[in-house]
């Protein structure tokens, strides 16, 4: 199946993007620091310093969307919860700084940002209404095929029969 590689190279490139995005923000902190240049009169160490902490903390976002995905890549199972926002928020960060990039960097800067995109979004559509891997085994929720406590055993038919054609 597609789900567990999809996973896997969701939190591959989710890896490598926050390490270099971290990367590139602190070199970028350490080039206004070198500098000594203000932007509108502000102060050019806290420039540099809210650079290198802004970098950090966006790399560390990423790496945890990538550690939701090496999870549900492990556990073939949906995320549940904050794992969903997360990977739900990193998809929409993709979104926008694929747009920003396709006006201030190029066509390459969107291309990456929108299959980074297309993945977290397969990656959560793939595992959308999935049932536990212990359901599919039986029809209880043990999978022993014993029917839940409820007392009617747990079955995919339909609540009605679907409705009988009509012809004229």
């Amino acid at each position: 199946m597609v789900r567990r590689p999809v996973a896997w190279i969701v939190a591959l490139v989710l890896f490598a993007e926050g390490c270099g995005i971290a990367a590139l923000q602190w070199i970028m902190g350490m080039v206004v620091d070198n500098q000594d240049m203000s932007l509108a009169g502000l102060d050019p160490d806290v420039m540099s310093l809210s650079s290198k902490i802004g970098g950090v903390v966006f790399g560390l976002f990423f790496v945890l969307c990538g550690v939701v995905a090496l999870l549900v890549g492990v556990r073939d199972r949906a995320p549940a919860g904050l794992g969903r926002v997360l990977l739900i928020s990193a998809a929409v960060v993709h979104g926008v700084l694929g747009a920003v990039g396709w006006g201030l960097v190029g066509r390459g800067a969107f291309l990456f940002m929108m299959v980074v995109m297309g993945l977290l979004v397969l990656l959560l559509m793939t595992y959308d209404g999935r049932r536990p891997a212990s359901e599919e085994a039986g029809d209880g929720p043990d999978g022993t095929g014993d029917a839940p406590k409820g007392g009617s055993p747990v079955t995919d038919a339909p609540v009605s029969p679907p409705p009988a054609p009509t012809t004229p």
